[in-house]
Parts: structure tokens; sequence; C-alpha cells
């Protein structure tokens, strides 16, 4: 696995994860769940999610997946990662997509899943699913996800599942 920059903007580089960022990234996922999740579930929920995303947590989804970030300087802003769908070689499932709150709406979310579209998994799959946050959802309907099943309640785990379709 290489860390080139697989795309950037002013300002902003996208680049693969390394082993090294792994407590950025937790902090960067605790820091976005406990602002910016907590306004849609119940805290007690999100403190549980909070407790659970570790730099542990995030190096072992860094190890299956294509995990990436975006930084800003020496700052991590935010972080997504695509990987096999249940081990399939035709579907594909974003992961663990987060910005910290201050750069939402600015253009990181998109840079991200625009990163991740551009993934071999991704670019393989004729189908990709999320599994969505109710607070991710609208911005996941803005990058032409669309809702499973036509369900857009949420699941057992609090997640709506959203996918897209290619080819």
């Amino acid at each position: 696995m290489t860390n080139e920059v697989t795309y950037s903007e002013p300002g902003i580089v996208m680049r693969r994860f390394k082993e090294s960022d792994a407590e950025a990234v937790s902090r960067l996922i605790r820091t976005t769940i406990g602002i910016s999740n907590k306004k849609d579930y119940p805290a007690e929920l999100m403190d549980q999610l909070i407790a659970s995303e570790t730099p542990e947590n995030v190096l072992g989804m860094a190890s299956w997946t294509h995990f990436y970030v975006a930084e800003t300087g020496s700052t991590i802003i935010g972080c997504g990662a695509i990987g096999p769908y249940w081990g399939s070689e035709e579907e594909s499932s974003l992961f663990t997509i987060f910005v910290l709150p201050e750069y939402q709406g600015k253009g990181v979310g998109r840079l991200i899943i625009d990163t991740l579209e551009k993934d071999e998994y991704f670019l393989r799959a004729k189908r990709i699913e999320i599994p969505a946050s109710i607070t991710g959802v609208p911005f996941y309907l803005k990058m032409g996800y669309g809702f499973k099943n036509g369900i857009k309640e949420p699941d057992e785990e609090h997640l709506i599942r959203m996918e897209k379709f290619r080819g």
C-alpha cells in the first residue's frame, strides 16, 4: 500500500492512511460523533460509540479497507474508507466517513467521496453500499446514493442503508 497523494485541493490533501494516523483519526471520529451525530441519536448510544472508536478500532478498519485521510497542513480533518462488501468482488461498501464539524459544508466530504469513488474497490463494483448515520443521509443523497430497498428508517444498528449502482 502506498501513501501517495490521490487528490488535492488548495490547502487540502487526500492521502492513504498510515498507522501513525490512528490516534488523530480516532480523535477526529470521536469529536465528530460528539458534536455532529449527538443531535440525531440518544446521547447514551453516542457515548458508547465514542468509547469504541479507539486507535485500535481505526487500525482494524484500515487493515482490510483502503482508508484515506484529508489533511490541511499537518492536521487530519476528515477520513473515509472503502472495502469489499462481505467479501464480494462485485459489491463494495463505504465506511468511516467523518469530517471535523468546523470543516463540514466546505467541500471536504465531497473530496473524500470523490477519492473513494476513484479507488479500485469502487471501480470494480456494480453496487456500493453505505451504512449511513441519520446525520449523513442528506449528504449521501447529494452524492447520488439512494435508500437501499426504499427503506428510509434506521435499522437495528441505528443505520440507514444507502446504495449506488454503477454501469
